[in-house]
């Protein structure tokens, strides 16, 4: 199976719901609530409030994180919320960098894990944190996919599903970035136990 396919989703949407009963911590209940979502979960999150950010300063204000965990269907209450904006409001400016705030809410990897993600850095051919779709197919291996291995998808299927993940799959000129890929794989680690397997799954899914 490849990471983020439905059998790992659901086992990190079970695992995550299992803890949620056990934390008291704001941000680790925010983080578990993504989870609870699947591999995707942060970058869902993240693409909310990307949407929110109008003037493209990627910062937010307490009511637009307040909008956006609501919209995004996080339940907190305003109390938590505000003590995880508080952390993030480190100049006590009313405004939280949204980009700093995913990055900390990413579920901790190990530095084995972390490098062999790190690897995408090497298509990002500008240095912009800009990953060009074309770029991702060249390296994307859809082979040990479930739905390619049955028959049921072609590569192109494959490799379309897995785009989805991080908005347009139709937008041809489309791109990614190093952080959305980091988000995404952050929530897939929160479900393999281990950095061998992790690692293996990942140079079987990408010729990186």
């Amino acid at each position: 199976q490849m990471p983020g396919t439905a059998r790992h989703d659901r086992e990190l949407a079970t695992q995550a719901k299992r803890k949620l009963g056990e934390t008291t911590d704001p941000i680790e209940k925010l983080r578990l609530q993504c989870l609870a979502k699947g591999s995707a979960g942060i970058r869902g999150l993240s693409r909310v409030f990307r949407i929110m950010d109008h003037n493209k300063t990627k910062t937010i204000d307490f009511n637009e994180f307040m909008k956006g965990l609501n919209y995004y269907g996080i339940v907190i209450d305003k109390e938590e919320a505000r003590e995880i904006f508080l952390i993030f409001d480190k100049d006590g400016s009313g405004k939280i960098d949204f980009t700093e705030f995913l990055a900390t809410l990413r579920p901790p990897m190990s530095n084995a894990r972390k490098q062999v993600v790190m690897a995408f850095h090497k298509l990002d051919k500008t240095g912009d944190g800009v990953i060009t779709i074309d770029d991702l197919r060249e390296v994307y291996n859809p082979k040990y996919h479930g739905k390619y291995i049955n028959g049921d998808w072609t590569e192109e299927q494959v490799f379309r599903v897995f785009l989805e993940n991080f908005g347009s799959p139709h937008d041809k000129d489309g791109k990614v970035t190093t952080e959305e890929l980091m988000d995404y794989y952050a929530g897939v680690s929160a479900s393999i136990d281990t950095d061998i397997h992790f690692i293996v799954m990942m140079k079987a899914a990408w010729k990186i």
